[in-house]
């Protein structure tokens, strides 16, 4: 049975609150914080002219001075800290920046939006994170949470900020929180009753500076758990397997590839299955999925064991996972055309999410990637690439070291082709280029900063380019 969450009356009236950075997630916790009557100044680096030019943001900033909320943009110097009580971190910005450090020196509490929404929790919370994965798991766990709890709030690094779910969620229902690296920096004691750790792959290196202080960030999300809490972890993965030994929790494995005697696996069948304190918790077969790829099967168990613990019965989740589609901008599929598909997998900011995509597919692919380039090796990538791809269309910065990285992997040069930054010209080329039968799939790969703002706006612009056809 699932706990009730830790949550605690906290008192911020009368304090000073600094919150840096013009985001969903800043914007959120100043308007927690006034709400609060805390004294709160919101900070950004950039101008405020730049931060205006999007009608979201610039809605948000009216807001919050109509709240009674400063916002100052431009230089952070140290004078924003004078007589500041806590400092709010939003997610994109880096603990290490000169105003944190000397907010630290001051003693001066650091926190995240993250770490206010646990605060005050009522509901349990369910956290995810890994490299990939984490948004289609925690909107199937969300999904599967529904057909048992009344009220299920989802949120975190999935586009609703954390401490709106925690306010508006009762204590008889359940979060679903998506948790990125980036927000558990300068998080140090966020609780989550139910955490899964889906896979550790090589991303966010330039931010974190290692391998291992990026595994630490995902890891810190599971220590504050007790022996009352469960840990999720994916027994393919030896990074995340290992974490067992860490672990205060009891622990979950999941598998694609064994048959675990204890853990969510794929029997030999082909059935789905749960196995826990003796028993064996029967779901579907793996083929009746609703959503498509091996990957999709690993989500799939993390998210099922997640709610089963939560309390949510097999026969509440068996329609959800034949019904469950995926979201936006991870495999979605766009339309069909003269017998071709098109697939939009925007989010696939990285080479082994984009390898996953792949492998969803029996091959015959158009692939489209590229874009702004994280500089990660290539060698697995294009050598799927290599075996599956019909033709390479690149986009953007990466195309020039893409293309050298597919060269070296025996991908013949007819098969390689540029367009420059115009994702109408690769849309445009691929429908030339694809016959009957093939498939047309968006995986860049890479961000999308050297294009796009985003993932989002970069997937939406090629869904349009797509339904223009």
């Amino acid at each position: 049975m699932i706990h009730q969450g830790r949550y605690r009356e906290l008192s911020y009236h009368n304090q000073s609150a600094l919150v840096i950075g013009a985001g969903i997630s800043g914007f959120a916790a100043a308007k927690y914080l006034a709400a609060q009557d805390a004294r709160v100044v919101l900070s950004d680096v950039k101008d405020e002219t730049d931060a205006e030019r999007d009608p979201l943001t610039q809605q948000h900033i009216e807001d919050l001075r109509a709240q009674g909320i400063t916002c100052v943009f431009g230089a952070q110097r140290e004078e924003l800290l004078g007589g500041v009580d806590l400092l709010v971190l939003s997610p994109a910005v880096p603990e290490r920046i000169p105003l944190v450090q000397a907010a630290r020196a001051r003693g001066i509490r650091v926190t995240t939006e993250v770490e206010l929404a646990g605060e005050i929790a009522r509901a349990p919370i369910c956290a995810i994170t890994g490299t990939n994965g984490k948004t289609t798991t925690t909107t199937l766990l969300g999904e599967l949470l529904r057909a048992h709890f009344p009220v299920v709030g989802v949120g975190g690094n999935i586009g609703v900020p954390l401490i709106d779910v925690a306010q508006e969620t009762p204590a008889e229902g359940a979060i679903a929180a998506e948790i990125s690296s980036y927000q558990m920096e300068a998080t140090t004691h966020f609780h989550a009753h139910i955490v899964a750790e889906l896979n550790i792959t090589p991303d966010h290196i330039v931010r974190h500076g290692s391998m291992e202080v990026y595994q630490a960030m995902k890891e810190k999300l599971f220590a504050a758990q007790t022996a009352e809490d469960y840990l999720v972890l994916n027994a393919d993965d030896p990074h995340t397997r290992g974490m067992a030994e860490r672990a205060a929790g009891r622990v979950c494995l999941f598998s694609r590839r064994e048959e675990l005697a204890e853990g969510a696996c794929v029997r030999a069948d082909g059935m789905i299955v749960i196995r826990w304190d003796g028993a064996e918790h029967v779901l579907i077969p793996a083929d009746e999925l609703g959503i498509p790829g091996a990957h999709n099967v690993e989500n799939v168990l993390a998210a099922s064991a997640m709610a089963l613990f939560a309390g949510v019965t097999p026969a509440e989740m068996r329609p959800v996972l034949r019904a469950f589609k995926g979201v936006e901008h991870r495999i979605e599929f766009v339309r069909a055309l003269a017998g071709v598909s098109y697939y939009n997998d925007s989010k696939a900011t990285n080479t082994d999410s984009a390898i996953k995509a792949l492998e969803a597919f029996d091959g015959h692919i158009i692939l489209i990637a590229g874009g702004d380039d994280k500089l990660t090796d290539l060698g697995e990538f294009m050598e799927l690439v290599h075996a599956r791809v019909d033709e390479l269309i690149l986009v953007g910065d990466a195309a020039e070291r893409f293309a050298a990285a597919a060269r070296d992997a025996g991908i013949p040069e007819a098969q390689i082709h540029r367009v420059g930054y115009h994702m109408e010209k690769a849309v445009q080329l691929a429908r030339e280029l694809a016959a009957e039968g093939q498939i047309v799939l968006l995986s860049p790969a890479c961000a999308s900063f050297d294009m796009y703002g985003g993932y989002e706006e970069r997937g939406r612009d090629f869904k349009r380019l797509v339904n223009e056809l």
